[in-house]
């Protein structure tokens, strides 16, 4: 890998990877289907790369630590925003959501690209988004983004969301931690900071990373 793994990054397992051994039954076979892991929000121990597995159903979800070296390639959600899903699945309110704020993001010259469901789907082809998904989005921001402009910005995603009948979900990421932009651009009080050592309320997110 070219750089440190980020949250939201998709990590590829190598063929020879071991398992996980204190993992739950289920992650055998979700790995089998699409061996796949995302880099998760929390601290590293030593040269591990805390990260997520995700299973079939919403209760599927397993964190654990994985050595670097059973890592074979790395995906960021900027390479996955001009992935096309499956031509059947393609119209589905989420993916039809993605290609309809695509120009709306790029416009604004910020970084971006699908985290989530459809951040996972794109690349392993398992069919994990349903009618009734959110689009998850991250955008890049290492400076500060004034409030107008995030204010803007959501507005017109949530227009394009509207018009697609399902919710968009943006989280902003500074270089340390992360926000949500609906929190961000609807208030001038403190906003919840999402930390790699835990939540913090603050006023400036870029001061307090």
């Amino acid at each position: 890998m070219d750089r440190a793994p980020r949250p939201h990054d998709l990590l590829h397992l190598a063929p020879d990877a071991p398992p996980f051994g204190d993992a739950p039954t289920w992650v055998a076979a979700a790995l089998a289907r699409a061996p796949f892991v995302v880099v998760r929000r929390a601290p590293r121990i030593g040269d591990s790369i805390a990260v997520g597995v995700r299973g079939i159903t919403r209760g599927e979800r397993f964190g654990t630590w994985i050595d670097p070296r059973r890592i074979d390639a790395l995906l960021t959600p900027e390479d996955l925003r001009t992935r096309a899903p499956d031509p059947t699945r393609a119209a589905l309110p989420a993916f039809a959501l993605l290609r309809a704020v695509a120009p709306i993001i790029d416009a604004a010259g910020l970084d971006w690209g699908p985290t989530g469901s459809a951040g996972f789907e794109l690349p392993s082809a398992m069919p994990t988004i349903t009618p009734a998904s959110d689009l998850d989005i991250v955008v890049r921001a290492p400076t500060p983004l004034p409030r107008a402009d995030a204010a803007t910005l959501l507005d017109a995603l949530s227009l394009a969301a509207r018009k697609e009948g399902t919710r968009i979900d943006v989280q902003i990421e500074t270089p340390e931690a992360a926000f949500s932009l609906a929190e961000f651009a609807r208030t001038d009080l403190r906003v919840m900071l999402r930390h790699a050592d835990g939540p913090r309320l603050v006023t400036d997110p870029w001061a307090a990373a």
